[in-house]
């Protein structure tokens, strides 16, 4: 039950004694664990299926006795049922006949669509999105909240004054952060020399994402114009038709034409267009990422969100979550043409540490007007590079640091620590303590370029 909870902080399992307090329900529902919305079955406990209706609070049954802590849910079953969206299976965001039928209508037409009609068009489907309060808009942050509510009650239970565990970012980096650019257009392709000078200005390098089939001529000049000026490079879906996850049938044929795809262009990572997904059908991706899973998906066709600002694994494939507000749904749906929303949502994300996580298309950053947002974003993030330490990365970059950490071994003697594995020479010991009733975190010191930087969370 314990292991997301290790995993996520790779901190010793000997501090971390938590129990199931009881038999647990039937059905999943909806409760509340303090202030936070969970989803997955209760001891002893049937569960509203609406998280507006009045909830149970776990919080209130959750008992510390002889050093182990009672929880009234399955720790894991819950962080996996919101970190893979199980609780939108329950049947209250499910799609009717009607609806899909519309939708693959509407995919029909799409490249024949200007902007202003499909921005009408989607307007109209996101109707009362501002209404929704579960995931929590416009960052949830529930599986970390929950992760320290507890590590917060392994301090008390186990007696001890601070908990160490190995910091999340390399150098202790106090965040990460990773630009992509899904490249869906023939104009969106033909803009990516532009992208990357651009980029490049401000010392960011990002990583495209790009279609294989029908879209736009796709050639080995074009991939090579990216990679060698040391951008990322990944597959886009097949043809991003919205078509990819219709059927299991249709997506394990088309998922085999995909890894064709990633084994020619020597990619890791995946996305599916329009950010559609379905986590257990991952199995048959021969990749070593995935970024297709938002944290909070109020604006997205397909609803839901991970609750998470941290990547996690979805069986063998690792997820690196989008945390931010895609561009066309901050100029097109939310008619905001300033960075203030994607400054929250970074402040939000910093917050718990996590991994900001920006889509940014060529297609829709081609006239002066979002380029000039564009460019004042990455002038933000340059400032949190310089003035904070956040991790630029790309990427294949994060998804290799995050497999080493998740392989390295905190090693306790006495009082001394150390961190074993590959990749520990980067890697920083935290310890969790407790301030004030509230978790904080301390990392030590580290030396960055002939510097050593004091990294306080």
């Amino acid at each position: 039950m314990i292991d997301c909870l290790s995993q996520y902080y790779r901190c010793p399992e000997h501090y971390l004694r938590f129990v199931l307090k009881g038999p647990l329900s039937g059905a999943g529902g909806y409760f509340r664990f303090g202030t936070e919305t969970l989803y997955g079955r209760f001891s002893n406990r049937n569960l509203p299926d609406n998280p507006t209706e009045p909830l149970p609070d776990a919080s209130l049954e959750t008992t510390v006795e002889g050093g182990n802590t009672h929880l009234p849910f399955d720790l894991a079953q819950v962080i996996d049922g919101l970190r893979c969206e199980k609780y939108t299976q329950n049947g209250s965001t499910g799609r009717s006949i009607v609806q899909a039928t519309v939708k693959r209508l509407y995919y029909l037409v799409r490249p024949l669509l200007p902007v202003a009609i499909r921005k009408h068009l989607q307007q109209m489907n996101l109707t009362g999105w501002k209404e929704v309060k579960f995931p929590q808009w416009p960052v949830d942050r529930t599986v970390d909240n929950v992760f320290e509510h507890l590590l917060l009650l392994a301090l008390r239970s186990s007696g001890a004054d601070r908990i160490p565990f190995i910091w999340f970012w390399p150098e202790g980096a106090p965040s990460c952060a990773i630009v992509t650019h899904d490249v869906e257009t023939r104009v969106g392709r033909d803009s990516c020399a532009h992208l990357m000078d651009i980029d490049d200005s401000f010392g960011i390098k990002a990583a495209f994402q790009v279609v294989p089939e029908e879209r736009y001529p796709v050639t080995a000049d074009f991939l090579k114009s990216i990679t060698s000026r040391g951008f990322g490079l990944g597959v886009q879906d097949l043809n991003h038709d919205g078509n990819l996850y219709r059927s299991q049938r249709e997506f394990r044929s088309r998922a085999a034409k995909i890894n064709s795809y990633g084994r020619e262009w020597e990619v890791e990572g995946f996305r599916a267009a329009v950010l559609y997904r379905r986590q257990e059908w991952f199995d048959a991706l021969d990749f070593s990422y995935d970024m297709s899973v938002p944290n909070v998906a109020h604006l997205d066709p397909q609803h839901g969100g991970c609750c998470t600002v941290m990547p996690f694994f979805v069986g063998k494939m690792l997820e690196l979550p989008v945390t931010t507000t895609q561009d066309y749904m901050l100029f097109h749906i939310l008619n905001d043409y300033s960075i203030d929303l994607w400054k929250r949502q970074i402040r939000l994300i910093m917050e718990k540490n996590g991994l900001i996580s920006f889509i940014v298309h060529p297609d829709y950053v081609i006239g002066p007007r979002e380029e000039a947002i564009y460019k004042e974003l990455l002038g933000h993030l340059a400032q949190l590079r310089d003035e904070e330490g956040v991790w630029i990365a790309l990427p294949d970059e994060v998804n290799r640091w995050w497999r080493q950490r998740a392989e390295m071994k905190l090693v306790e003697q006495g009082p001394s620590v150390r961190i074993e594995g590959e990749g520990s020479e980067r890697a920083c010991i935290a310890y969790a303590s407790e301030k004030d009733g509230r978790l904080t975190f301390d990392v030590q010191t580290v030396a960055t370029a002939g510097e050593i930087r004091q990294a306080h969370a």
